[in-house]
């Protein structure tokens, strides 16, 4: 029995000692085990690294030799064909079928509108030029017209900008905008009755846009007129306030006085709301503007439209448009619709229906109008 209990004993005290050396081994495993990962780890980020280093040392090299063939080239100028001095050149097609059914058959059959040559470049780093000559045909014969040749500042301080030369002058909203930028085939009454379509002349322009969040901008110009020997005979100002109504909508407004001799003055107003969604306007989109205009010369005259166009769909819009006159003897009012299909932004059909009452003749027009344009043109303004 002693005998047992010391065989007993004896391998309890071998567990004893046992259980220790076994827990060391698997100690010393995982900090093995351990060690081979962190070393793993570490050759993959070096090798990473590396791989890397060998990229940015080669996109240095490609650099450093395009940088030598560029300083090898011989500098570009407005002579060697850089394209921002090169003349952006475009023509612009206009057409007309029309028929009226009224008292005074006028105009009536096909005709060629105005064909409009338009040239734009940048003159250096501080000017810019532009110049639009238009070809009319009239009673058979044609007419061509210098309609815009100017001079533009580009690098003046400040928020200012000044024009010299020919220009649609800045007043009103429709006034710069050329006849085949508007959305009906024919001026506003007022346009056509107090400015003859819109008021163009030669002269100076000055122009300030403030540094503000909310859009505003103040003008003045001084005209050559008419019938003037100083050759100073018109002047103007102006100013137009806009904004952002959250991310779809935005509105303008503005106010001018033109003082066009020392008999005839007129002050004129206008607003504009446009709608986009999200400002995509490419999509859908509507714009409602409205103008009023008064006119001071023997007696004082008032005139003023309102329109709205609607783009649905791509590429097709709907509008309409009331206008008038209050003269002195007769009130005459218009109210016109259109529809129009741009297949891009190089060509327009549209076609129109107009009803014209006055004391002088009541009656219905319509016509079927086609603008195309080849060429370089400046963008469509939303």
């Amino acid at each position: 029995m002693r005998v047992v209990g010391l065989i007993n004993a004896g391998l309890a005290l071998g567990l004893f000692l046992a259980v220790p050396a076994l827990a060391q081994d698997n100690e010393i495993e995982d900090i093995r085990s351990a060690i081979e990962e962190l070393r793993a780890d570490y050759e993959a980020r070096i090798a990473d690294l590396e791989r890397r280093l060998a990229v940015a040392e080669q996109n240095s090299t490609q650099a450093v030799y395009a940088a030598q063939q560029a300083q090898s080239m011989p500098p570009q100028t407005a002579d060697s064909g850089n394209s921002a001095f090169n003349p952006a050149i475009g023509v612009v097609f206009q057409g007309f079928l029309t028929g009226y059914d009224g008292e005074a058959q006028e105009g009536e059959g096909f005709a060629v509108g105005e064909t409009e040559l338009i040239m734009s470049a940048n003159v250096d780093d501080k000017f810019a030029a532009y110049l639009t000559a238009a070809l009319a045909y009239e009673d058979g014969e044609s007419e061509l017209e210098v309609e815009e040749a100017w001079v533009e500042t580009t690098a003046l301080p400040a928020g200012f900008s000044a024009r010299f030369g020919r220009m649609f002058s800045g007043i009103g909203y429709l006034n710069e905008k050329h006849s085949h930028t508007w959305d009906f085939a024919d001026q506003a009454l007022p346009y056509e009755a107090f400015l003859d379509g819109r008021y163009v002349d030669n002269g100076l322009q000055l122009r300030w846009l403030a540094p503000t969040d909310l859009y505003m901008e103040i003008g003045g110009e001084i005209m050559q007129g008419e019938d003037d020997p100083s050759g100073l005979g018109a002047s103007s100002v102006f100013t137009n306030v806009g904004g952002d109504v959250g991310a779809s909508n935005s509105w303008l407004a503005g106010a001018t006085y033109l003082d066009l001799d020392a008999t005839t003055s007129l002050s004129m107003a206008h607003f504009v709301w446009k709608w986009a969604p999200q400002g995509n306007w490419r999509e859908r989109n509507f714009v409602f503007q409205t103008e009023y205009i008064e006119r001071r010369a023997t007696s004082t005259d008032t005139g003023w439209y309102a329109q709205a166009v609607y783009q649905p769909i791509q590429r097709w819009r709907f509008g309409a448009r009331a206008d008038g006159l209050d003269l002195d003897g007769d009130d005459p009012r218009r109210y016109t619709v259109m529809m129009d299909w741009s297949n891009s932004e190089f060509s327009r059909l549209r076609l129109q229906f107009a009803r014209s009452e006055s004391a002088i003749d009541d009656g219905n027009a319509w016509g079927l109008q086609y603008i195309h344009s080849i060429g370089a043109h400046g963008a469509h303004t939303f």
